[in-house]
């Protein structure tokens, strides 16, 4: 791949962070939304971190700089904006436990597995690699946008019914998330050539995706109360987190990873034919049979 096709992607990645921004945008900096000024840090963090990622031909660092950027940017939207309300601070807090978990948790994987093979050609590509880069640059400014409605105006609005009802939503997908890849490290420590099935895996075969999706639609209800005009444009926050998941880098490929490599597994048939994808649901006892004998 040459860096020509790649400029087209990324300058589309820019394109529709920079239009979502610009649309949900609270205070200003310089006659700049203060949105934009995130949006433009969080892809600058991107092409900085590359630079060195593919001299070293390495992905170690990716998850990790991801979620350094989400704290680095949320942050940045206060400080800029100067706002200090009890819903902007919560909602930066409530960012940042997330990012920090998930990052510490993903650097940590990557550590003991050795890489991630979703970059085994990608980072061999200058080019390919520099679009898996910018691609982070939009999955943090999209997911953001709800919490950037909040964090980048002054007058956050009151502590409404609807901040409580977010926060107890985000705090429902957190722990789901935080339970399921726990008991699924837990699971390959003990049992590393099998899929898991016990617990929340028992119920869901991706609940740990299910929980990212309920705890930043839990922020997306907090930012309601912060919302008017071009700002409800934040509700694209959970909306891209479950398209991204659902269709395009989360369950495709893991679904594709697991059929290749416990296709032939009768057990595993029984286990993907009466569970559900993504909602936790009690498993369908009369599906895993006739899966099985296929």
């Amino acid at each position: 791949m040459s860096w020509r096709p790649a400029l087209l992607p990324g300058l589309l990645c820019v394109s529709i962070a920079a239009a979502i921004a610009n649309a949900v945008a609270g205070t200003y900096v310089a006659a700049v939304p203060t949105a934009l000024v995130c949006v433009a840090v969080a892809f600058g963090v991107q092409w900085i971190a590359f630079v060195p990622a593919y001299l070293r031909r390495t992905e170690k660092f990716y998850d990790l700089t991801g979620s350094a950027t989400y704290m680095t940017v949320i942050w940045l939207s206060i400080l800029l904006s100067g706002a200090r309300s009890v819903t902007a601070l919560a909602v930066a807090t409530l960012v940042t436990i997330w990012a920090a978990r998930l990052g510490l948790f993903l650097f940590k994987r990557i550590h003991k597995d050795g890489k991630d093979g979703r970059f085994d050609k990608i980072k061999q590509s200058a080019p390919r690699f520099f679009v898996a880069w910018t691609l982070q640059g939009l999955w943090v400014s999209l997911t953001l946008a709800a919490a950037l409605v909040v964090t980048t105006t002054k007058s956050s609005g009151s502590l409404s019914p609807l901040v409580v009802i977010g926060a107890a939503v985000w705090l429902l997908g957190f722990t789901v998330e935080v339970v399921a890849d726990r008991q699924k490290s837990a699971f390959r420590r003990d049992h590393p050539n099998q899929f898991i099935d016990s617990g929340l895996w028992a119920w869901s075969r991706h609940p740990n995706y299910f929980g990212e999706i309920v705890l930043w639609s839990g922020i997306a209800i907090i930012a309601t109360a912060s919302m008017a005009g071009w700002g409800w444009l934040g509700w694209v926050s959970p909306l891209f987190v479950t398209v991204l998941l659902t269709r395009i880098s989360g369950i495709p490929l893991l679904e594709k990873r697991a059929d290749q490599r416990y296709g032939d597994d009768a057990a595993y048939r029984r286990y993907k034919a009466r569970t559900s994808v993504l909602v936790p649901l009690p498993p369908r006892a009369d599906a895993g049979a006739a899966a099985a004998d296929a």
